[in-house]
This record gives C-alpha cells, structure tokens and sequence, in this order.
C-alpha cells in the first residue's frame, strides 16, 4: 500500500506514517519544514519502505496541482490520501478574533484539503480505487464558545466529507471522515501562538488522547474489506464526551 499524508512532520500526520511504516506501507510525506520533513523520512525509512517526502504547503494551490500532477509513475498508485494537516489559531470572541488567523484556518482546513482530493482524484479514478481520509474533529460537530471558525472550518471538513463520499460513489472511492477530541499534540501550542502555559491547561485533570491512538484508528480504516467503507467516526479519550463535556479530576 502506498499512503500520501499531509502534515506529516509533527502530530497526528507523523504517527499515521510512522504507523503506516511500521506495517511495510510505502509513504508519501507533506509539510512546510523542510528540517522536519527529512527527519520524518529517516525515520520512515529505518522500516525498510519507500519515502517521498514533498515540501509542500497545502494552502498553495499551484504547488499542489504542479507536485501531485508531476509525481513519479511508480508513487502514481497511491492507495490512501490523509488530508490531516490542519490547525486552530487563537481562541477568541468574534468580535475580537483576528481576521488574519481566520483567513489561515479556512486556507488549511478547507482548500488545502480541497486541493489535495482533487489533485490526488485522477490516480484514484484512473486506478479505480482509493480512499479518502479526512481528519475532521469533534469541534466538527458542535460549536463551542471562542471556536468560531475553527468550528466552521471542522464543520466545512464535515460536509464536504459526506459530499466526496456521494459524488464518488461511481468510482468505488472510499471516504472516511475521523473526528477526534481533545489529543495532545502541538496543536494547543498552535493555537494559543507558543504559550506553553495556556496550552498545557487544555489537557489538566485528564488522560487526552495521543497521536498514536489517531494514527492506530487511521490504519483500522483504511485495512478494512474492500467492500467496507467507515463514512464517518468520532473519537475522544474516555474522560470527554464531546466538546462541551470533560471529566477533570481536581
């Protein structure tokens, strides 16, 4: 199997290669730091597999169509897209959110999955196969107080989701749509612009999930029986219920 993971210099998009790795998958590797991206493919590459890293930011829309349409003819047979680089950028009211970090979510978390799809979809509909995963999350599914449009954003991922998985039913494309809650990672540090203070708060009190567990989900749906397709999955550590309901111990 071969895998094309966006974001996979850090968080959950290194453990679902890392993941991938481990089993024997060849790996296609996305991300901005070029530093961080050949790190990944070292590691990757102890497991004995093949590794083509991209530096490639997904909001750049050129880029994407350039890199994906140029690929080698052995990396064409890709199996599995992960549309999983995404972020959150302060947490903030409405009235006072920065307009900039908007512009920066909706540029990652939805056309920079837009454009991947749609670049990946001519191997999947020329193969006539493949499987669209897409890392969404809980704020997917319920909107929370200062998550504006980080939460629109999720809930966009959400249904494009289900609008991918109707228009490519002709092609026996699968898509799938992961939902996690709260799972620590660098995502908090994103979010709240390296306070490390605020961002370790987030995850008090309680066992988060880790990257491991998304990466270990990640590979359960994209192993299942041809004929199995997993539309959509919400995902939290024991202790959350959904994005308004944590158990802390105090």
């Amino acid at each position: 199997m071969t895998i094309l993971i966006t974001g996979a210099t850090s968080g959950f998009g290194k453990a679902i290669a890392l993941k991938f790795a481990a089993e024997g998958h060849h790996c296609i590797i996305t991300g901005r730091r070029e530093d961080r991206l050949e790190e990944v493919t070292n590691e990757l590459a102890q497991h004995k597999v093949d590794v083509l890293p991209l530096a490639l930011d997904v909001r750049d829309r050129t880029a994407v169509e350039d890199t994906l349409a140029n690929l080698e003819e052995r990396w064409q047979a890709i199996d599995v897209l992960v549309n999983n680089a995404g972020l959150a950028l302060g947490r903030d009211s409405f009235e006072h959110a920065d307009v900039d970090d908007w512009d920066t979510m909706i540029d990652t978390n939805v056309k920079g999955l837009l454009y991947m799809s749609k670049a990946v979809l001519p191997y999947f509909i020329k193969n006539k196969t493949g499987h669209i995963i897409n890392i969404g999350s809980t704020a997917g599914k319920e909107v929370y107080k200062e998550g504006n449009v980080y939460c629109a954003s999720k809930f966009a991922v959400n249904a494009i989701s289900q609008a991918q998985r109707i228009d490519l039913l002709p092609y026996g494309i699968k898509v799938t749509c992961i939902n996690p809650g709260a799972a620590e990672t660098e995502f908090s540090q994103v979010r709240f612009k390296g306070d490390e203070q605020k961002a370790s708060v987030v995850y008090q009190g309680f066992q988060p999930l880790q990257a491991g567990d998304i990466a270990d989900v990640v590979y359960y749906c994209s192993t299942l029986p041809k004929h199995v397709c997993i539309n959509d999955l919400v995902m939290t550590s024991l202790a959350q219920a959904n994005s308004f309901y944590t158990f802390k111990q105090q």
